[in-house]
């Protein structure tokens, strides 16, 4: 992984509404990815007693079940200071390996992009 500021208004577009979706519904994190089609799906954490998501992979099955059939990008707004695993293979099952992800903190500073492989 490594630190980036430098995003395309693209990229920064899902940064920002991945800070929204956490704002807005008072979760942990907030996620947005953008599809080959340059449609965006933004999601914050499912917990439910009996279902468990990340903000991420809340995205990318809300793509999937949109009918996406790859990745472009992602971003999650988080407290937390790494990707979870989970998350990454996520991104890689629709993306592929090479799909960038951005880790923004709480005030949408990216403070790490790394790639879903």
């Amino acid at each position: 992984m490594t630190e980036s500021t430098d995003l395309g208004p693209e990229d920064q577009k899902i940064v920002t509404l991945a800070r929204s979706a956490r704002a807005r519904n008072g979760v942990p994190e907030g996620a947005a990815v953008r599809d080959e089609t340059g449609r965006t799906y933004v999601a914050g954490t499912v917990a439910l007693d009996s279902l468990q998501l990340s903000a991420l992979r809340t995205a990318v099955a809300m793509a999937v079940a949109s009918g996406a059939s790859s990745l472009e990008a992602a971003a999650v707004v988080s407290g937390e200071s790494a990707l979870s695993a989970e998350d990454l293979a996520a991104v890689r099952d629709l993306g592929g390996a090479g799909t960038p992800v951005f880790l923004a903190g709480p005030d949408g500073a990216v403070r790490e992009t790394a790639t879903a492989g």
